[in-house]
């Protein structure tokens, strides 16, 4: 007699994912399965699941870290179905909060993912994950010329050298860069360092202008609609619109104000037990980058726009802080409503 499936087979793999190599586990609809390692190449993988589950549904998993979405794209041209997933949503289970290693990290990916309990982040497309990166790394040029400005003004106080008054501000201008190289020293290792730390000053100011320039003619290119559109809100300028462009894609994605400042972090954590119900502050779960740019510009919004001007005044008299995140809600929500409607915005008109 013969017999035919009535159900069909189903593979779950979870993987932790490493640099040097993979720990796998395989878990089938009806069996736990087994753990091993691997090299770190989705080929080795498509070859052992082709060996041993070749009729199975395979349905992947892995948390989102350093080595980026390759993986994912391999798993999904295989005609598996891939999730990327953040590591804070993998339930651990009592003691298994205190326990870890990358065998254990699998297997709870892959009860997890049987159990039907994850949800992928959204992958960004190859050109727009390129565009993160260069955005990414204008941030961190900014970090090194922050800091490059703090060590040149280290060096003027420890040797007591004074400062103009006007040049003593966050502008560095020609005039003052000039004033630093004519300063003289005793002896020239003093100089020596001075010239080093501005020669290094000069390089990322210079990468710097190069690489928002890029960014800035790239999305007027490429996502023009959307870029001047974002442009036509006041606080927000050319960069925290290529901020937006390429760390939160297409915002016509989010289904409400409410979805998209939980992603963000513009969102209070809330605890109610009974009666009782209050307000945790700042969600520790955000989008930090794009939530301090947002900030940035609620304070620019303020300055330029009467309504905004208006809503801050309204609440006069309470923490400064928390005035300024309500405005940058505001200022979220006229983001999220100019794209999905494609009308620019008019400053003094309500929205």
């Amino acid at each position: 007699m013969k017999t035919e499936l009535s159900a069909e087979l189903k593979l779950y793999i979870g993987i932790d994912i490493h640099k040097r190599s993979w720990k796998v586990h395989c878990a089938t609809d009806l069996f736990a399965g087994k753990s091993f390692s691997m090299k770190p190449y989705a080929e080795e993988l498509y070859k052992y699941v082709d060996k041993h589950f070749s009729d199975y549904e395979v349905t992947t998993a892995y948390e989102a870290g350093c080595c980026g979405y390759k993986a994912h794209r391999s798993f999904e041209s295989y005609g598996w179905k891939s999730l990327v997933v953040n590591p804070a949503d993998i339930h651990r289970k009592g003691k298994e909060r205190f326990t870890k290693t990358d065998k254990i990290d699998a297997q709870l990916i892959s009860r997890e993912l049987k159990d039907g309990r994850l949800k992928s982040i959204p992958v960004p497309d190859k050109e727009r994950e390129e565009l993160r990166s260069l955005f990414r790394r204008r941030n961190d040029l900014v970090k090194d010329y922050r800091r490059i400005k703090s060590l040149i003004k280290m060096q003027l106080l420890y040797y007591g050298v004074h400062i103009p008054e006007e040049h003593d501000n966050d502008h560095w201008s020609h005039k003052f860069r000039q004033w630093i190289d004519e300063l003289e020293f005793d002896y020239s290792t003093g100089k020596g360092s001075l010239e080093s730390k501005m020669r290094s000053f000069r390089f990322i100011d210079k990468e710097l202008r190069e690489v928002s320039n890029q960014l800035r003619a790239y999305c007027r290119k490429h996502y023009k609609k959307d870029y001047y559109l974002l442009r036509s809100i006041p606080g927000i300028g050319g960069i925290v619109a290529c901020g937006i462009l390429s760390e939160l894609g297409d915002l016509r994605r989010f289904s409400s104000l409410k979805h998209l400042a939980g992603y963000v972090g513009i969102a209070p954590g809330v605890h109610q037990s009974g009666s009782n119900y209050k307000t945790l502050g700042m969600n520790p779960r955000a989008h930090r980058l794009i939530r301090s740019y947002f900030v940035e510009a609620s304070w620019q919004a303020i300055r330029t726009d009467p309504v905004m001007q208006n809503y801050y005044r309204k609440h006069l008299g309470k923490d400064t802080k928390k005035i300024v995140i309500k405005v940058a809600r505001k200022l979220l929500s006229r983001t999220l409503a100019v794209i999905k409607t494609e009308i620019p915005y008019e400053i003094g008109v309500i929205q």
